[in-house]
């Protein structure tokens, strides 16, 4: 993983730690500071309104699931009711109680969830100082 610094975006940097043939083949020393990935911070609340977010955000609740399949012969719909484990940007893992199954659906086929009980829901943030042009 590379990153830039403005420091060293001269022509005439220091070696970066690569083979030179005035080095030799002993060990390298990179001149450039190596910083860690940053981890991103807990959840405040900033996310954005996506489906899996909120899916996330209501883990171990039981809701009923509503998909639909084009071009199925056998069944084009399909009604599932379980307890959310888990849901990732395409998919969601839910699990029936009753029989322990535990079904991974594709977002692509879900058309709605309905929940017995309150959700978890966030806002987007909102910027107070964000100005917005209109014309």
């Amino acid at each position: 993983m590379y990153y830039f610094y403005p420091e060293y975006s001269q022509v005439n940097y220091p070696n970066p730690g690569y083979f030179s043939p005035q080095q030799g083949l002993g060990p390298m020393q990179p001149q450039m500071p190596v910083v860690p990935p940053t981890i991103p911070a807990p959840s405040t609340g900033d996310e954005e309104s996506y489906i899996e977010n909120i899916l996330r955000l209501n883990r171990g609740k039981v809701g009923t699931f509503y998909l639909t399949y084009e071009n199925n012969a056998q069944w084009n719909a399909k009604v599932i009711h379980g307890v959310i484990e888990t849901a990732g940007r395409d998919h969601i893992i839910v699990s029936d109680p009753q029989t322990g199954k535990r079904y991974l659906l594709l977002m692509l086929n879900l058309d709605y969830v309905e929940f017995d009980e309150p959700i978890n829901y966030f806002m987007p943030h909102i910027n107070p100082n964000k100005q917005v042009v209109t014309g």
